[in-house]
């Protein structure tokens, strides 16, 4: 066998991982095996390994060895108009459902839309737009990053403009634009999957390139869009619940 860099041998381990070749919790093999299997030095198999370990698909354990990441318990988050209309943090209120303490950190800044935005929006490209950043922790574990837009033409100089600031800091979307007159009647999300890129692994502390659910989210009142998000949530912590309403005949 021709002889491995360090990265083809991770890139095999990983592979293993994903496909369940190697278990959550099975030991890892030792690097005198990955050694003698890929025709290279112990140094190279360790350094294989530690890659692994960084991008969280194996954890190191002194005096014992390395081993895969037990996959954390799978957990719901739901998505419903209800949960949207009964005030205060929804997210929060799924967390404290679950006996979990819910929170988040988050950053906002003015941007000009990108045309994918702008049309999301039915604005025109390059018009401001306020973009805020969140990543959603539970018992200060981040399980969640969500990416938001509000065109400035509807928030600028109202109370709600900051989205994390303010009287309503931390409220719903829902509830932040009816203080302002914007009174929301019906979202609409595409739920898409794909890998993560490296930003996005590491602020959720998972392997890069591990599968995540992204739900591409918007509200409308009657006359025009007022938010949309880019919402990602890793695939093997949470499975998303829908509550549709039906409304009687």
């Amino acid at each position: 066998m021709p002889r491995a860099s360090y990265q083809r041998i991770a890139d095999e381990l990983r592979r293993r991982i994903i496909t369940g070749e190697l278990t959550s919790g099975e030991r890892m093999p030792s690097r005198q095996a990955l050694a003698d299997e890929f025709g290279v030095g112990p140094r190279v198999a360790a350094d294989a390994v530690q890659q692994l370990v960084a991008e969280g698909y194996a954890v190191s354990r002194t005096g014992s060895g390395t081993y895969v990441r037990p996959k954390p318990p799978l957990r719901r988050l739901t998505r419903s108009w209800y949960r949207e209309s009964r005030g205060g943090s929804p997210f929060r209120a799924d967390m404290a459902a679950q006996a979990r303490s819910g929170g988040w950190e988050s950053a906002s800044e003015t941007v000009p839309a990108s045309e994918e935005v702008a049309a999301r929006l039915a604005i025109e490209p390059g018009a401001e737009v306020m973009r805020t950043g969140y990543t959603f922790t539970a018992d200060n574990e981040p399980v969640m990053l969500s990416t938001s837009y509000e065109p400035l033409a509807i928030t600028r100089g109202t109370p709600v403009v900051l989205p994390e600031e303010g009287p309503y800091a931390g409220r719903g979307v829902v509830e932040r634009m009816r203080e302002i007159g914007q009174r929301i009647l019906h979202a609409n999300e595409l739920v898409t999957a794909r890998s993560t890129d490296v930003a996005e692994a590491d602020r959720l502390r998972i392997g890069r390139g591990t599968a995540v659910i992204v739900i591409k989210r918007t509200y409308y009142t009657q006359d025009h869009p007022v938010e949309t998000a880019d919402i990602i949530v890793p695939s093997d912590r949470y499975e998303l619940a829908y509550t549709i309403p039906v409304a009687p005949e």
